[in-house]
């Protein structure tokens, strides 16, 4: 994380990963009930990323 925002900054962080991030933590709050923290963290965790990654090809596939 923080190399990640060593290279491309904050700002440019927030605007790559605020969405992905704000709807996996909607997704983890309403729906994961693991009864242990660590799974749900986890979880969370993987569904940020494929959040990430489905939005970081929508982006790509719309620029060309």
């Amino acid at each position: 994380m923080f190399s990640l925002t060593q290279v491309i900054g904050v700002s440019g962080m927030a605007k790559r990963e605020l969405a992905p991030f704000m709807i996996a933590f909607v997704v983890a709050e309403m729906f994961y009930k693991l009864g242990s923290f660590a799974l749900e963290c986890l979880a969370f965790l993987a569904t940020w990323y494929l959040l990430s990654y489905a939005f970081h090809g929508l982006v790509r596939r719309d620029r060309g």
